[in-house]
């Protein structure tokens, strides 16, 4: 797909109007930081009017070996020259699909506290391609409550880890817990699909240890609720304990 063509496409997805304010409001950075490495990570504030980056870490550089320079310069277009060429159609319905999700099914009012989660990969300075698990969490929205400044936080994982390309998007509840509203593989479909979206906090809980009963304050479940969804989600993995899911999704940790 060729960068002019992906540029109107992600104009489309993203019209919007030209007047944008970056609002300081961050007060829940990404939990996923808890799965993954030291300096593992980067952080950028992204315009979707602009198509660009307001701001890039630091730690973009010794993440990809790339200069931030070249980033705050070149925009989202630098950025998307560097993506591996199987992933850019895929990388595109997630978008869109993410999108439509967001005006057609979300209360605007839940939209300020969404946590989108996607992937693809993209080439380091080495020339080699590196998995990138991006999250965005919205800062400012347009009049239609479309998001359009968003703080990414970035994840960079081996190549040699082979991932599904998929999407989610998850709520901050009332209990500052994310529940998964919105999840597709892009890549394929699998077992993974049979999983709920409730299956999917379960699992994400899991892993972070804890209890049935913290589990069930979270998500403002009962606990008998709890032990039902962990019992039935060892069952369609065919796994005997929570130690055999927790090294499945180890691996697969994108697909949550």
């Amino acid at each position: 797909m060729k960068a002019n063509t992906l540029n109107t496409i992600y104009k489309d997805i993203f019209e919007t109007f030209e007047e944008v304010e970056i609002k300081e409001h961050i007060k829940k950075l990404i939990e996923l930081d808890f799965y993954y490495p030291y300096n593992a990570t980067f952080f950028c504030i992204t315009n979707t009017v602009l198509q660009g980056f307001e701001y890039v870490s630091k730690n973009f550089t010794s993440c990809t070996g790339l200069e931030n320079n070249d980033m705050l310069e070149g925009g989202m277009k630098y950025f998307w020259s560097r993506f591996h060429p199987e992933d850019i159609e895929l990388w595109v319905k997630t978008l869109q699909s993410l999108m439509d999700f967001t005006m057609k099914n979300l209360d605007p009012k839940k939209r300020s506290k969404m946590s989108y989660t996607w992937n693809y990969r993209i080439k380091n300075s080495k020339g080699k391609y590196v998995n990138i698990i991006q999250n965005t969490t919205p800062l400012q929205f347009d009049d239609s409550n479309k998001p359009i400044i968003g703080l990414a936080h970035y994840t960079v994982l081996d190549a040699g880890i082979k991932m599904d390309i998929c999407a989610s998007a998850k709520y901050l509840n009332k209990k500052k817990e994310y529940e998964t509203l919105y999840f597709s593989n892009f890549s394929n479909k699998n077992l993974l699909d049979a999983v709920s979206n409730r299956e999917r906090d379960i699992i994400r809980l899991l892993l972070q240890k804890n209890t049935s009963k913290e589990m069930a304050e979270k998500l403002s479940i009962s606990k008998h609720t709890v032990d039902t969804h962990r019992r039935n989600i060892l069952k369609k993995f065919n796994l005997s304990s929570t130690g055999g899911l927790r090294s499945y999704f180890n691996n697969n940790i994108n697909l949550l």
